[in-house]
């Protein structure tokens, strides 16, 4: 490897130390696991670029296994959904798998369990045996079935397959320490009866295996090296290993269970279950509302898979949890579509402009460059007319010296146009502007060759032709939650925290050109921020989603 030592992150170090300990480079492999009970989000991302990232190091299979062990949460809908985010984020898996692939494997071990004497059949309620699990400073209490024979337990196990019994009446148990100091060694439920549909299965089975029992065996049948999780499963390890202990054999890889810190995202919430929460209780509009930190949300939005790879990147992976300031996703989305995002020009708080001495009925098709900082991107031709809209707050009829916009009496060049000079304006009864009569310098023409041409003004202006503006709903979208630990206060529910603020809908007014942009599309407006063509789009009624402000302005409104 060129990267030195200090270049890797401990997992990194991890797997070197196992290669240099003689482990067959050969026979590393890594997955990445997701329940399909929701859309993937920001943190999954970092997960993501983790194990798929360390296949790309080692060249080393990835798979992507479906943790599908709950029918009750779980849809084929949610199936599709990940993997449509794996792939948009640029990588590709060696197999698909589904825990449900190994539910005939998985009971068959359970029976052989059973007759070694290590799970009983528990027919308890929930609550009872919650009370018999103690605390961690007092040992737990056996269940009065833990001694059933292994005839019954073997009989009551397969009626539980056959669907004989309803839901809650039984429940199969590891019979490991009811004294552990871990409390999920305490007889953990390794099965529990449903009759519910499986996404794949349908009505074959009747019992589900819990995802502590599914998971480390699911690793183990695909030959799994390196099991990362987060660091919540830290107290499962024990757990996994002693699962473990009970099914391996000695020619096969057995998997190595390890954790690293989650990363939480400031201003929003990450767990899918309040996702979820926000979701049914229409607080956004489904799971890719582009303010919901999905990545089908910040696709929606604009963001490259470039930008969340390198986000991902720049977090790294640590041993302890930490709250990273969304700002810096943002400043991701940034640096990258400064490179690739063309510019056009579109206002979003228009007010008229009338160049009173440009001739009536004239039009022209002014060059201009898709983007400054990339030399291949070519030109665009913009029509330009005697009026057009400018941004309200870009003009004002009397400003100091430092106001560069502008006001009357004053000048300012048109983007790849010309330069004009506010000479009266026009308002309403209530003192509002309604227009502003300029006057234009006919040589001034950007890129004419004139001297003129070439005379500074210290304000350049975006605009856009009245008679050819494509009219277009603009969603401004901002972040979700006020505070940036929604999900953390004790006197206060994360739902308190939402910004009301954080989707406004106004109609902007913008170059002609962008009538064929696709859905999907992003480019700069000018001077306003980065834009995408938002799925809602027809050709009927334009929508475009602000994926990002040009800087951050969040902390200026936050400390006002």
């Amino acid at each position: 490897m060129s990267e030195t030592a200090e270049s890797l992150n401990f997992i990194e170090h991890i797997v070197e130390e196992d290669l240099q300990g003689g482990y067959p480079k050969k026979a590393l492999r890594f997955r990445f696991p997701p329940e399909p009970n929701g859309y993937l989000h920001i943190g999954h991302a970092s997960s993501i670029c983790l194990n798929f990232g360390l296949g790309l190091r080692y060249n080393a299979p990835v798979n992507l296994r479906f943790d599908d062990t709950n029918p009750i949460k779980e849809e084929k809908a949610f199936v599709d959904a990940i993997k449509k985010d794996i792939e948009w984020l640029g990588y590709k898996w060696d197999t698909e798998r589904y825990a449900s692939d190994y539910f005939q494997q998985l009971y068959d071990w359970a029976v052989e369990m059973i007759m070694d004497g290590k799970a009983y059949v528990d027919s308890q309620s929930s609550e009872e045996m919650a009370s018999q699990k103690g605390t961690p400073t007092e040992a737990g209490v056996d269940s009065p079935y833990r001694n059933r024979s292994i005839a019954d337990n073997l009989e009551i196990f397969e009626a539980m397959k056959n669907g004989d019994y309803q839901e809650g009446s039984h429940v199969l148990r590891a019979k490991i320490d009811m004294a552990s100091q871990n409390m999920l060694m305490r007889d953990p439920i390794m099965y529990r009866v449903l009759h519910k549909a499986h996404h794949r299965t349908n009505t074959d089975w009747c019992i589900y295996p819990m995802y502590d029992w599914a998971h480390g065996e699911s690793d183990y049948i695909e030959e799994v090296s390196h099991s990362l999780c987060t660091l919540e499963f830290a107290m499962h390890r024990e757990l996994y290993n002693w699962f473990l202990d009970q099914v391996v054999v000695s020619d096969k890889v057995r998997p190595k269970q390890r954790e690293f810190a989650r990363r939480n995202l400031s201003h929003t919430v990450v767990s899918k279950r309040k996702l979820l929460q926000l979701v049914e209780q229409d607080v956004v509009n489904g799971w890719d509302d582009p303010r919901m930190p999905t990545i089908s949300g910040l696709r929606r939005r604009g963001y490259s898979p470039a930008a969340i790879r390198n986000f991902a990147d720049t977090i790294g992976i640590a041993k302890r949890e930490n709250l990273i300031d969304v700002s810096l996703l943002e400043f991701h989305a940034r640096e990258d579509l400064n490179k690739i995002a063309p510019r056009v020009m579109g206002v979003l708080d228009p007010v008229k402009v009338i160049i009173t001495n440009y001739p009536e009925g004239k039009e022209e098709w002014l060059e201009t460059e898709n983007n400054p900082g990339d030399e291949l991107a070519g030109n665009r031709k913009v029509p330009f007319s005697k009026e057009i809209y400018i941004e309200r707050d870009d003009f004002k009829e009397e400003a100091n010296r430092k106001y560069f916009r502008l006001k009357l009496g004053g000048e300012v060049r048109l983007k790849s146009a010309y330069i004009i000079k506010a000479e009266s304006c026009t308002k309403d009864i209530d003192g509002n502007i309604m227009e502003i009569q300029c006057t234009y310098d006919p040589k001034s023409k950007s890129g004419s060759g004139t001297e003129e041409s070439m005379r500074k003004v210290k304000g350049t202006l975006h605009w856009v032709s009245v008679a050819h503006a494509l009219k277009a709903e603009i969603r401004l979208y901002d972040r979700l939650f006020t505070d940036e630990s929604p999900d953390t206060h004790k006197d206060k529910g994360f739902m308190d925290f939402i910004n009301d603020e954080s989707l406004q809908v106004i109609t902007g007014y913008l170059e002609p050109g962008l009538k064929d942009a696709k859905v999907g599309e992003q480019m700069q407006f000018q001077r306003l921020g980065y834009f995408c063509v938002d799925p809602d789009s027809t050709n009927d009624n334009l929508v475009f989603n602000r994926t990002v402000g040009l800087r951050d302005t969040w902390a200026k409104i936050q400390n006002k």
